[in-house]
């Protein structure tokens, strides 16, 4: 098979930093930090989680497709955000889809939990007061119907599927996104994913399954901004936050086509299953997937620049991570950003709100921090601890990995 550039076009997010992608890169640059007290919903005193990395509201005005009437029976936040960064993702690409080159637009941007909070609220009616579900229900919660509430919004009437494989969920729809156009059943993909996981059953759950955030036990609470601490000795496990990335893909041929320019090509990609604990990550098969990356692009692990890490502040996933890493790079692993230190863990859509951000930095010349770092002997890599470092990137690995053994990676490079 004749492999085909996949370009990315353009790019957008919503994140703990900040509803436009410039606000979010000043203040990823600065060193700041998203988290702040857990609000969406009243914390009783024993309710074990108490900070959160949350979405500030947005401007609906300027967009038509948000406006009230719109959006009236799509009360999961997932869809406003959706529709936001993919519209805006768009925009920055140049491309017009048109009924001539809309069936040849594929949608591949999904979501890992999805609009649970809308069965949630409609089981707390019935019990409550005997109420019916509303009928826009079920399709809130449907997992897939996110790509379909985009390709709705887009006209977009090429492949669309839901790429579901938990935190790693945003890589892996990239991944499914640049299949479809190798495979010539598209020219253009609509990557990335949303999750507004901020639920009270599924903020209690990833407690009671001790991954998320919370102070040791008889020490007073931390202040929200200093709790999220990948690769660190003193880490207690990863933040939730919400959030949504869109990248716009393309092949060369039809960027050429349509005179459309890229600064960022997807160079390649791989992915493994662990076939082992439902959350612990496998050391063998999270180091091949790195491995396999690097040499499915043709690479070899001294052409890599830096590394976006998945590092989610648990003990066990960033210590696997950081000992794949040693292993493949020996004592020259390339300098290690960690921006779930900074944003928090938005599931599904963190991997490619990251993927973003570093796509930034390549362009920018720039690496983001790893803030709250408080160096572990057992994990000795760059972290970038100082605060953001200017640095030429023409290659940066991306790793992304997800709850029942999903590991996705990819590379991206700087063209001119």
């Amino acid at each position: 098979m004749n492999f085909k550039k996949t370009l990315i076009l353009g790019y957008d997010a919503v994140s703990s930093l900040g509803t436009d992608l410039d606000t979010q890169w000043q203040r990823a640059v600065a060193g700041d930090c998203g988290i702040g007290n857990l609000t969406r919903f009243p914390l009783s005193a024993g309710f074990p989680v108490r900070v959160a990395g949350e979405v500030g509201e947005i401007d609906s005005r300027p967009y038509p497709f948000l406006q009230p009437r719109e959006m009236a029976h799509w009360t999961s936040p997932i869809f406003k955000y959706a529709l936001l960064v993919v519209h805006r993702a768009l925009e920055r690409s140049g491309i017009v889809i048109t009924p001539e080159i809309a069936p040849r637009v594929a949608i591949t941007f999904s979501t890992a939990v999805g609009g649970l909070d809308a069965v949630l609220q409609a089981d707390r009616l019935m019990v409550a007061e005997g109420k019916m579900p509303n009928p826009f229900t079920n399709p809130n919660s449907c997992i897939n119907m996110v790509g379909g509430k985009v390709s709705i919004l887009t006209g977009a009437t090429g492949p669309i599927c839901s790429t579901i494989t938990a935190c790693a969920t945003g890589i892996t729809s990239l991944i499914i996104g640049e299949m479809l156009l190798q495979r010539n059943m598209a020219d253009v993909v609509i990557g990335g994913a949303v999750d507004f996981p901020l639920v009270e059953p599924i903020v209690a759950g990833f407690a009671t399954m001790n991954g998320a955030y919370r102070p040791k036990e008889g020490q007073p609470e931390e202040p929200p901004e200093k709790t999220s601490r990948p690769f660190s000795l003193n880490r207690r496990g990863f933040v939730v936050s919400e959030g949504a990335g869109c990248v716009i893909l393309a092949t060369d041929d039809f960027a050429k086509a349509h005179g459309l320019k890229s600064k960022i090509e997807m160079a390649g990609w791989s992915m493994t299953s662990d076939a082992s604990h439902f959350v612990s990550p496998n050391l063998t098969t999270v180091q091949r997937c790195i491995k396999e990356t690097i040499a499915n692009t043709g690479l070899r692990p001294e052409d890599i620049d830096a590394v976006n890490a998945h590092a989610t502040s648990t003990k066990i996933g960033d210590k696997v991570e950081a000992d794949a890493l040693r292993n493949i790079f020996g004592n020259n692993v390339p300098p290690v950003s960690a921006n779930k230190s900074q944003l928090g863990h938005a599931m599904g859509a963190s991997s490619a709100i990251e993927a973003i951000l570093a796509m930034e930095g390549m362009i920018k010349e720039t690496l983001l921090p790893t803030i709250n770092y408080v160096s572990d002997r057992e994990i000795e890599i760059d972290c970038v601890a100082e605060g953001a470092r200017k640095l030429k990137q023409e290659f940066v690995l991306k790793n992304a990995f997800g709850f029942g053994g999903c590991n996705s990676c990819l590379i991206m490079r700087r063209v001119e």
